[in-house]
């Protein structure tokens, strides 16, 4: 996500990357932050650990609503998914794997922990008829929208 997108961030280089060019990207760095995780848990301020939610990918067609999040190294029994009036919630556990041998670590960016993630849906979702699937570390929901919510195309008739 860019802020202002006035110029090319590759081509950047050398006295072209100002004080300006720096503030934009640091700018930029929050908003992309802050739109992964509007409350902050992924660089929470205030010492210690919140936590950390997965990343979700909502979409909608005409039949149905699809929510995708990304749980790498999550195995599908952690996972619990459930519907408390129009809202889908998912929590879950990704536990840490320690190796027996001895080894030095340098940098980590591994997150493990408990989640939760409330999301909101769209009234003309079927909460009745939730379908859920686990592929390749990606979590797959399909909300169906109820019949009476699927559009319905009308023709226009012409008189003569």
């Amino acid at each position: 996500m860019s802020l202002i997108p006035w110029k090319n961030k590759q081509k950047e280089t050398g006295r072209e990357l100002s004080t300006l060019a720096g503030l934009r990207q640091e700018m930029d760095r929050l908003f992309d932050s802050f739109v992964r995780d509007p409350w902050g848990a992924l660089d929470w301020p205030f010492g210690g650990e919140r936590g950390w939610a997965p990343a979700v990918d909502i979409a909608e067609t005409d039949r149905e609503v699809i929510v995708r999040a990304e749980l790498p190294g999550i195995d599908p029994k952690d996972l619990e998914i459930s519907v408390i009036g129009n809202q889908l919630v998912l929590a879950g556990e990704k536990k840490e794997s320690t190796e027996k041998k001895e080894k030095n670590l340098y940098h980590s960016e591994s997150r493990y922990g408990s989640f939760r993630r409330v999301i909101p849906l769209p009234e003309a979702a079927d909460t009745a008829k939730v379908d859920a699937g686990y592929a390749n570390g990606v979590l797959t929901i399909r909300l169906p929208k109820s019949p009476s919510a699927v559009p319905k195309k009308i023709d226009v008739k012409v008189n003569p």
